[in-house]
């Protein structure tokens, strides 16, 4: 009895250990719902976190389906040292590999989705000695038209993007104008300097001009003295008009002269 006891004790310790190995190894990660307009790609989510050191010529991932309207399960994809999509059925060149491995992603894109596309997807990732863990799932709706949150989800997206790229155009054209305020206001202060020593050279001291206008009139009453002067040392007297008394100051006469003859 006590060899089986230990025995059983021995099982059950070995399942402990090999219980947390399991939670201790893989761990995947997958987003859940998923909705999907008809004719549209959508991306199918699925990252994995390993405690072992990633070894990509070791890691395996395998994508299966299952329809949702019931049936067997389908193997959609594979990669091992390289993706391998699939080659027949209804997602024939319709599945693209969009994963990293180093990165801890294994996500895929179906591309122009179909109504046959409902149904559950299971992603399941192996990195040896991390060979077991829960497998992730997604279930995948497609719809005729985008839902209401979806489209809220999509305008918030777009009018996200666009307020960021305003704000940004803001930010740069208002540093853009103080750049050029200052440096204005750097060109005036420069240019007050000179102009408040620059002077009028029309416009000179007091004392200077009471002294210019001293010499100034000096000269214009010294030039009007000389202009009278010359003008009483140079008078002519007009031939027209006779002094009495130069009469009998004048020579002999014509008539005197040539009358000295008849007389005698």
């Amino acid at each position: 009895m006590c060899v089986k006891g230990l025995y059983i004790i021995a099982v059950l310790i070995g399942l402990a250990a090999s219980g947390v190995l399991q939670v201790s190894g893989m761990r995947v990660y997958t987003s859940g719902d998923v909705e999907a307009v008809n004719g549209t790609d959508v991306r199918l989510k699925c990252t994995f976190d390993s405690s072992a050191k990633i070894n990509p010529d070791l890691v395996i991932i395998s994508w299966t389906f299952k329809p949702l309207s019931g049936g067997r399960v389908i193997r959609i994809f594979h990669y091992q040292q390289k993706p391998y999509p699939p080659l027949d059925d209804i997602f024939k060149k319709r599945i693209s590999w969009a994963g990293d491995i180093m990165g801890g992603d294994a996500s895929i894109i179906i591309r122009e989705v179909k109504f046959i596309y409902n149904g559950t997807y299971t992603c399941q990732v192996t990195n040896p000695p991390d060979v077991h863990g829960p497998v992730g799932e997604i279930r995948l709706r497609v719809v005729k038209t985008a839902s209401f949150n979806e489209l809220l989800y999509l305008v918030l997206a777009i009018g996200g993007g666009i307020a960021a790229v305003v704000f940004c155009l803001i930010v740069i054209v208002s540093c853009r104008r103080c750049k050029r305020k200052h440096r204005q206001r750097q060109l005036e202060g420069d240019e007050e300097v000179p102009r408040k020593e620059r002077k009028d050279p029309t416009v000179c001291h007091e004392s200077k001009a009471i002294h210019l206008y001293w010499l100034y009139s000096s000269h214009q009453s010294e030039a009007t003295h000389l202009y009278l002067s010359d003008s009483s040392d140079g008078m002519i007297s007009d031939p027209s008009t006779k002094d009495p008394s130069s009469s009998e100051d004048d020579g002999p006469s014509l008539d005197d002269d040539f009358g000295g003859d008849d007389s005698d």
